[in-house]
């Protein structure tokens, strides 16, 4: 297709994106963007508003078209549109996509952050020249609408050391778990969980474990109870523990779908008087270690021994950490089990297919280029 008449100046659409990294995609509408709508208005109709508008529709398809890795994500940080950072202010979006690269606030905001506005920028133009409003489909997805639905449950066999290790990778909430012995479930220096009507993974164990009656009334928060009643021995209400403390419950309710334990690692770290946490990526690798450790110790205790153990990607929730970051740092815990010639049966939960897509394509990958950049 021949370039479009009037293409938009590359310099007058990299000023108006770093306006909306000013502002937000939530203040989007309020803002003078001419050469941006420009590009929304050559678009097909959509099948919905996105509540930025057709605008919003221009910077998500920009960014969806940058190849994943730091620099996507850097970029979907900066202008506010990954998930639940929406109505992040400028400075808490700047200092997220700085942590992604690894740098100082300031060393990106003077070196990294034009050049990662200006591919969005880039990106917008080829928007433009193409004139088309499809957002490629991430492998999972597209192999879905060609008539098949992808596999909630894949099999990887990653090279570790000098041996070939199954790893089972489950696509789906963590409470459809099963015949798995231990899950590690995520949660903060002070143990404490959260409601059972949230969506985070500790949420979910927390109301899976607890055992309703038929008109499905509360009888017995297991998880809870035996997580608080940990606490109360190691005097953690006291005090917060050191982050990569593990503790361990049953797994209450769970135990019927084989379910026999659940390790509470401490990763989230609480940022006083906010509702915020921070996350260490030596955290994660420290606390996963730990429930290694743990299993060793607690296997011979059971009848059947303990076997098996499930991560999710501890931190890449509220936490802040990206999925890459997040799976770099527990898998250098994994990775460091199994050369030992371990022979523990290791599981992944992730609920979304693009993430099991990431997963799957870092597994894949030789032994020595694995390390998140």
């Amino acid at each position: 297709m021949p370039p479009r008449p009037h293409l938009p100046d590359h310099g007058a659409v990299l000023a108006e994106v770093r306006k909306v990294r000013r502002a937000g995609v939530v203040r989007l509408r309020e803002l003078d963007v001419p050469a941006l709508a420009e590009v929304s208005r050559e678009l097909p109709q959509g099948d919905g508003e996105l509540p930025g508008g057709p605008v919003e529709r221009v910077l998500r398809l920009a960014v969806s078209r940058m190849g994943g890795g730091t620099l996507q994500t850097a970029a979907e940080y900066s202008l506010g549109i990954a998930q639940g950072t929406r109505d992040w202010p400028a400075a808490d979006r700047r200092r997220r996509a700085a942590q992604v690269y690894g740098v100082s606030v300031e060393r990106f905001r003077k070196h990294h952050e034009l050049m990662v506005l200006g591919q969005v920028a880039e990106q917008i133009v080829a928007v433009a020249v193409t004139g088309t409003s499809a957002i490629p489909l991430p492998a999972a997805e597209a192999d879905a609408a060609e008539g098949g639905f992808p596999a909630a449950h894949r099999v990887l066999r990653p090279r570790v050391h000098h041996r070939t290790v199954p790893v089972t990778l489950h696509v789906h909430s963590v409470d459809l778990l099963r015949d798995v012995d231990v899950v590690v479930s995520p949660t903060n220096t002070y143990f404490a969980l959260p409601a059972p009507y949230k969506s985070s993974v500790s949420a979910t164990l927390r109301r899976a474990g607890a055992r309703r009656d038929p008109a499905g009334g509360l009888v017995e928060d297991h998880v809870h109870d035996e997580l608080r009643q940990w606490a109360d021995r190691h005097g953690v209400p006291a005090r917060a523990a050191q982050p990569g403390t593990v503790a361990t419950t049953s797994s209450g309710a769970l135990t019927a779908q084989g379910v026999r334990r659940i390790y509470h690692v401490a990763v989230a770290v609480p940022r006083p008087g906010t509702n915020d946490y921070d996350v260490q990526p030596a955290d994660v690798t420290r606390g996963v270690a730990r429930a290694f450790a743990l299993l060793a110790q607690e296997s011979a205790r059971h009848d059947p021994p303990l076997r098996s153990l499930c991560l999710p990607l501890l931190g890449a929730g509220r936490g802040g950490l990206t999925p890459l970051e997040s799976f770099g740092a527990v898998w250098a815990a994994v990775e460091a089990e199994l050369a030992r010639d371990a022979e523990w049966d290791v599981h992944f939960v992730v609920r979304r297919h693009a993430r099991a897509d990431l997963l799957e394509r870092l597994l894949d990958r030789p032994a020595d280029d694995r390390e998140p950049r």
